[in-house]
């Protein structure tokens, strides 16, 4: 089976072409600044061939459309033609509490899209409108719905309810969701695979660190808490993001005379590290170099990233009753020495010793720890992509 991978964001389309017998990446790329100046497409075929060019791109379907002639070019491409591909996945970020698993898009499946489009507006109605554009590039090929929200569904109510009064909850569904949930169940079972363990013997403690960054807590192959929240910034200092904090500082900011707009602007754009470090950058790389040429302030944001990211790490090895593993992913986590080289000591007390040599690994799967540590340490690379692809094909099988 042929699957074609979408990833839609506001001014950008994500593609990646697997051929699922041997889950063979075909080709992959992005459109970029859709609907913008200078909008270019980054094609990548698994031969090697690499090119970018500049194309006159003022929405989706026009991305989408030059997506498929490059797939499809007779030099270029990786398909004869468009119904070669069997399924599309698409990513999705919130399907909220109606949708627990990945789903064929119907009509209903899209008015739920829409209607979480108020507790996700800067990703869903861009997700919505990439699954309309392929039913009218990929007329009658099935749409499969793969949600960021959908793993964190095995949450118990003392998780993901807030201590406010519970009628908010039941008529406006505010609770905790969770995001990055794809990337934590790819890396869940890749762990699994890689300990040769069954997922379901296991209890994990995933992080996913890259300029969004989330932790949650694994047993047996469900999710008991994750950290972030109603949207995505609740839980871990992020690249420009707060993560948690008091709300009456939300309340106090109001009394300042700061919009709802403005405060949404400032703790989701303009905070994190990017607000703390000073230097212009929320990189985990410039950061790491400011520190190292004593820049006092960067020094501050990393050690709040890393203190934030202890603290949760604690908690979850506490609420799991123990853990087998840590596990380190996404851009920071699975790239980064130096910082897995300053949180791995701290977490000595829950059994965990950092082996210096094992450590210098980046970007493939590896065991950091050393050999008699009781609590493992295991960087291992996400794959969104492959994952979404996966449950393309799991939920065409009809299998659960």
């Amino acid at each position: 089976m042929k699957v074609l991978v979408i990833n839609a964001g506001s001014s950008s389309l994500k593609f990646t072409m697997y051929k699922m017998a041997k889950e063979t990446m075909l080709a992959k790329g992005i459109v970029e600044r859709i609907g913008l100046d200078k909008p270019q497409l980054k094609y990548e075929r698994q031969d090697g061939l690499r090119f970018s060019e500049q194309a006159a791109i003022s929405n989706h379907d026009q991305a989408l459309q030059l997506v498929c002639a490059k797939l499809t070019d007779a030099r270029q491409g990786v398909v004869r033609s468009l119904t070669e591909v069997e399924a599309i996945g698409h990513r999705v970020v919130h399907g909220g509490e109606k949708i627990s698993d990945s789903v064929p898009v119907t009509p209903e499946v899209k008015a739920i899209i829409q209607d979480c489009s108020t507790l996700a507006p800067l990703h869903n109605p861009s997700n919505l409108g990439a699954i309309e554009a392929c039913e009218r590039v990929f007329p009658g090929t099935p749409n499969i719905a793969v949600f960021d929200t959908a793993f964190h569904q095995t949450m118990a109510p003392e998780s993901y309810l807030f201590a406010i009064p519970y009628e908010y909850y039941q008529k406006y569904h505010i609770r905790k969701y969770g995001f990055h949930g794809t990337s934590h169940k790819f890396v869940a079972q890749a762990t699994a695979e890689f300990l040769r363990r069954p997922l379901e013997t296991l209890k994990l403690i995933t992080c996913h660190l890259g300029n969004g960054c989330s932790v949650t807590a694994i047993a047996c192959g469900r999710v008991l808490d994750t950290s972030m929240g109603l949207t995505p910034l609740q839980g871990l200092v992020m690249g420009t993001r707060c993560g948690d904090i008091d709300p009456a500082v939300v309340l106090h900011l109001c009394k300042l005379g700061m919009l709802p707009e403005q405060i949404d602007d400032l703790l989701n754009k303009k905070s994190g590290l990017l607000g703390v470090a000073g230097i212009g950058s929320s990189d985990m790389r410039d950061i790491i170099a400011a520190v190292e040429a004593g820049h006092v302030q960067a020094k501050q944001a990393l050690n709040m990233f890393i203190h934030r990211l202890v603290f949760y790490i604690g908690a979850y090895h506490t609420l799991l009753g123990g853990a087998d593993a840590v596990v380190f992913t996404g851009g920071i986590g699975e790239n980064s020495t130096y910082l897995r080289a300053e949180i791995v000591p701290r977490l000595e007390t829950l059994g965990c010793r950092l082996d210096p040599a094992a450590n210098e690994v980046m970007g493939k799967p590896a065991v950091v720890s050393m050999p008699n540590s009781h609590l493992k340490v295991v960087v291992m690379p996400t794959n969104e992509e492959l994952m979404i692809a996966r449950e393309t094909v799991r939920v065409m099988d009809g299998t659960t």
